[in-house]
């Protein structure tokens, strides 16, 4: 009676412990109940899902390795447990390992063969996940021996369909996991079915929330802020990193960056990866300098990172830093010269040094290595309108454009192109849209000003010159046009308030010898002030204008008026009016 006795209590005690063991696995996985202040749950959280990725071949766990790196190490007896192995793991566990080692030497089709029939759930999803590979390499395959890269093919992923219908039936059994749920998801969205992948998207991150693949592929969905804030998400600790990541692609760089420096005070002051967020951040609102500044702190840490290099070397192409653009051309080459980042970095080397027939052929090997690489497909735009190929360059927008239609570069770039091709409604609509995706840009606002000066809509022009102007014209450009508009319409008073504006925004940052339109202005002004007897200011815009060759001899002209007139002002008449 005793042996039966304890033997029931261990089996009785194998049970709680399996059940707490897989409690404590889903727990963790889940990423519930820890915040910022609980840095070593979120650091035993992180290696697990890291784990998991793995055995998955899911490459996103390098995000999540990153943020672990960040954080202190754990000592030996606060690493996590292994995930809990189950009777059907147990049962699959030779296919899933040959599968693994032919998925890892990329032939899927080989790592699929093997796992069917399997019932594991890991092995399913490796299975799933196989025949989705193998149809994307196929299918870029074809697009490259078949199609150039500004031809726009209906090679599509023959495997999709297919997977849907298998998928979809498991989804509405109840039986998909967080990451099948998030292959599910990935397949509607490549069938263009957006409304239901973001469905399964929020499932397989509330499913399983500390996959950091899932959040991405969620945020290429989301459009605007009204859809974000209608989302349901999970309450857990990786939200702000998504959160963050949100704002930043939806331009709202004030909120992206206060979210990062909270994340940085919570506990991630070492991470690449937020490092490397700002940076980008900054690049978005054209604060080069910080931008160049934290880049060049990101080298430093990490001087093999290519992960954003080309965002890097589109803030030295700005500067024209070509000497550091070169090194930064090398120095990737010798990484490793076929990723598409090291590509959109040559290309912008040789379009800083105008040799455009180079760059263009640096972005298309970046395309022939990504398809969808939104950067390579801007920049290509970029380089056919500087080689007035403008055909090439709309069908290069186009289709940054359908990589991700909240690249405001794409439609800003069309409403160019559609410019020099004197086509203004077309140059209205893509200028709008790139407004609605900038609306505090004030380059977007001075070229839907010129849009709608053209269509003869002067006074939706007025509002977008001064709207530029309100949120900070960078081109100090916006007055000048606003101004010049004015005059046209015979509005004098107000030219002269817009120009007596420029001129002081001009002057008080120090470039009044650099920037032509001054003298413009002077011009105006001095005849302004003179037509309204205001001769101490006429005289001083008249002596200003002898400052610049292209209006000194009108300044010339107009101190001799002012003199002549003061002149009869000054000197008394020598008849006297006759007494009656």
């Amino acid at each position: 009676m005793i042996q039966i006795h304890s033997s029931v209590c261990r089996f009785v005690l194998s049970v709680i412990y399996n059940r707490v063991k897989i409690f404590t696995e889903t727990f963790i996985l889940r990423g519930r109940g820890s915040d910022f202040g609980d840095l070593v749950q979120i650091k035993k959280q992180l290696i697990s899902v890291i784990s998991l990725c793995k055995e998955r071949g899911l490459l996103h766990s390098a995000k999540a390795s990153e943020l672990a790196f960040a954080l202190d190490p754990l000592p030996k007896d606060e690493l996590p447990p292994s995930a809990p192995f189950t009777e059907e793991d147990a049962q699959d566990l030779d296919a899933l390992t040959l599968a693994k080692s032919y998925f890892d030497l990329k032939e899927y089709d080989r790592a699929a063969y093997f796992l069917k029939g399997c019932c594991s759930q890991k092995a399913y999803f490796l299975y799933m996940y196989s025949r989705y590979l193998s149809g994307e390499k196929k299918k870029d395959d074809e697009t490259v021996d078949s199609l150039g890269p500004l031809e726009k093919g209906q090679v599509r992923n023959e495997a999709l369909r297919e997977l849907r219908v298998e998928l979809s039936k498991k989804h509405n059994a109840g039986e998909l996991d967080g990451f099948t749920l998030y292959l599910y998801g990935v397949v509607l969205r490549k069938l263009d079915l957006l409304k239901e992948a973001v469905d399964v998207f929020v499932e397989a991150i509330h499913t399983l929330p500390l996959h950091w693949g899932a959040w991405l592929e969620l945020s290429n969905l989301v459009t605007n802020i009204e859809m974000l804030k209608s989302l349901s998400l999970p309450d857990c600790w990786i939200k702000d990193f998504f959160m963050a990541h949100m704002y930043t692609e939806l331009q709202m760089i004030k909120e992206a960056l206060q979210k990062y420096q909270n994340l940085i005070e919570a506990g991630f002051s070492k991470s690449t990866y937020i490092i490397s967020q700002i940076a980008v951040a900054y690049h978005n609102i054209r604060d080069i300098d910080q931008a160049l500044t934290l880049f060049n702190e990101l080298r430093d840490q990490d001087p093999y990172r290519i992960d954003n290099m080309d965002t890097f070397s589109n803030l030295l192409y700005v500067k024209s830093m070509k000497p550091e653009l070169s090194y930064l051309a090398h120095n990737l080459v010798e990484i490793d010269k076929y990723r598409v980042e090291t590509c959109c970095v040559i290309g912008n080397y040789y379009s800083l040094r105008s040799q455009h027939e180079k760059a263009a052929l640096y972005f298309q090997r970046a395309l022939k290595l990504n398809p969808r690489c939104l950067g390579a497909w801007t920049l290509m735009g970029h380089e056919y309108m500087e080689m007035k190929n403008t055909s090439a360059a709309i069908q290069a927008y186009r289709h940054a454009i359908e990589v991700n239609k909240r690249d405001y570069r794409a439609w800003y770039g069309l409403g160019q192109t559609y410019e020099i091709l004197k086509m203004p409604f077309y140059c209205l609509y893509y200028y709008r849209k790139a407004h609605q995706l900038r609306p505090n840009d004030s380059r977007m606002l001075v070229a839907l000003g010129e849009s709608y000066e053209k269509l003869s809509q002067q006074v939706e022009a007025k509002k977008c010159y001064w709207r530029a102007y309100s949120v900070g014209d960078v081109e100090k450009m916006a007055l000048l046009k606003l101004a010049k508009l004015h005059e046209q319409l015979n509005e004098s008073d107000d030219a002269a308030q817009c120009y007596m504006l420029y001129i002081q925004d001009i002057f008080s940052c120090g470039e009044q010898l650099e920037h032509a339109e001054v003298s413009t202005a002077l011009r105006y002004l001095g005849q302004y002030y003179f037509k309204n007897k205001l001769y101490d200011e006429a005289s001083l815009c008249a002596q200003r204008c002898c400052d610049y060759n292209d209006a000194r001899e009108e300044g010339k002209a107009l101190l001799r008026q002012i003199s002549q007139v003061r002149d009869q002002i000054e000197t008394p008449s020598d008849t006297l009016p006759l007494r009656l």
